[in-house]
């Protein structure tokens, strides 16, 4: 079946950036329709963590990490494995990751993310209201723990780095300092940084679905179709499905993981790669989570979800086809049993989602190289729930073609 009447925007893809983006171009007057292949945050956005992450400006590509790497790598339930079946498909990324270690490459990362951070949060903040999504807030803040004196100093110059950029924090150098904001961790755990003002939603899944009511309620279209075909010309977008054929006068790809399948019927081939991240929650409580927890040299964290408990984190690089291994998931849940003395374990749901990465940790937000009509949004990493509210303002920007409210050149998929 075609569809003769253009819409004025499509955004492919309905995961959080997806979402907020067409709410954010109908909040502009935009005629907009949303599609995705399966639905409204069914992937990559309905397991994350639920934080709003925007102290994170240091991107993976650090440099030495690449000393660290192989041992890492090595180990498949390592806080970052490689599947062997996978590495020599990611080969080519993992030299632009270390060309993206070089310091003066990682500094203007470190730069171009952080001012992406200042304006996600205040994007994040105009948002909030606008939808009347306070109640799905939580404003409790994040405690990042070490074991012992000589792992705090060696994640000094992050928290250096967070100084540089106005991001507020305080040291814990006591394990009486940690239990007053989190009681019953294990005592191996005696610093810690804390940091205020971070937020998490209160489920990933109905932050994304409360944002979707809001935009069909003032009249926004989401239809499940799979993308066959995606052909630009002068005056829009041809969009070919598995269900029918149809016009746009402008496209957004926004379809995290899954993007640079899209971009390549366009010509692009973009470098991204996935971080693939295990979980796993608890409908109940089973621990008294006061704060957001990060076990930064274990790569994981434990936050609040719903009633109950979500833990899970780290970074498996496998790519979407490869089958999920959970064994992961459980070893990070005989960690965090460890280091949350009396967490119940039992009955949890696992889960395994693909954070959507390029090399350098920063996502594109640009025009199509090759498609004027086409605006690419994706490749937010871990942080496309931290960062959907401003990658939606700068789309929008982009779609009315003025100047975005900071500078785009490190988002621009020509960097690779």
């Amino acid at each position: 079946m075609t569809d003769p009447t253009p819409s004025d925007i499509l955004v492919i893809g309905a995961g959080i950036i997806g979402v907020t983006t067409a709410l954010a171009l109908q909040t502009e007057g935009h005629r907009v329709r949303l599609i995705d292949r399966k639905g409204i945050a069914a992937e990559t956005s309905r397991g994350n963590a639920g934080a709003f992450a925007f102290s994170e400006v240091e991107p993976l590509a650090t440099p030495g990490i690449l000393r660290k790497a192989p041992k890492w790598l090595l180990d498949p339930l390592g806080p970052l494995a490689l599947r062997p079946a996978y590495a020599l498909q990611i080969l080519p990324w993992m030299l632009r990751f270390a060309r993206a270690t070089r310091p003066a490459r990682h500094a203007a990362a470190v730069s171009a993310q952080a001012s992406l951070m200042t304006l996600s949060r205040q994007a994040l903040e105009r948002l909030i209201p606008r939808v009347g999504g306070e109640a799905l807030m939580r404003r409790e803040g994040q405690l990042q723990v070490y074991e012992g004196q000589a792992r705090l100093d060696a994640a000094r110059p992050a928290w250096d780095l967070r100084r540089r950029h106005g991001i507020a924090f305080d040291l814990l150098e006591s394990p009486g300092a940690i239990a007053e904001i989190q009681p019953g961790l294990s005592p191996r755990f005696t610093h810690a940084g804390f940091t205020p003002a971070w937020m998490n939603t209160v489920d990933p899944a109905r932050w994304a679905e409360h944002l979707a009511r809001a935009f069909t309620a003032a009249g926004g279209m989401i239809e499940i179709a799979e993308i066959r075909a995606l052909t630009p010309d002068a005056e829009g977008v041809t969009v070919t499905t598995n269900t029918g054929t149809s016009r746009a006068a402008q496209v957004v790809v926004a379809a995290g993981a899954w993007s640079h399948r899209l971009a390549r019927m366009l010509g692009d081939r973009i470098p991204l790669e996935t971080e693939r991240g295990y979980n796993t929650t608890f409908a109940t409580t089973r621990f008294d989570l006061r704060t957001h927890l990060t076990f930064s040299d274990h790569g994981f964290v434990v936050s609040r979800i719903g009633e109950g408990l979500r833990i899970g984190g780290a970074v498996e690089l496998g790519g979407l086809d490869l089958p999920p291994n959970y064994r992961r998931a459980d070893h990070l849940l005989r960690k965090a049993a460890a280091f949350l003395p009396g967490l119940d374990t039992e009955g949890g749901t696992q889960w395994m989602g693909f954070r959507p990465s390029l090399p350098d940790s920063l996502p594109v937000i640009a025009r199509a190289p090759g498609a004027d009509r086409v605006i690419y949004a994706f490749g937010h990493g871990h942080l496309g729930l931290t960062q959907s509210a401003s990658t939606a303002e700068l789309v929008a920007a982009l779609v009315a073609r003025r100047a975005p409210a900071i500078p785009l050149a490190a988002f621009d998929p020509g960097r690779f």
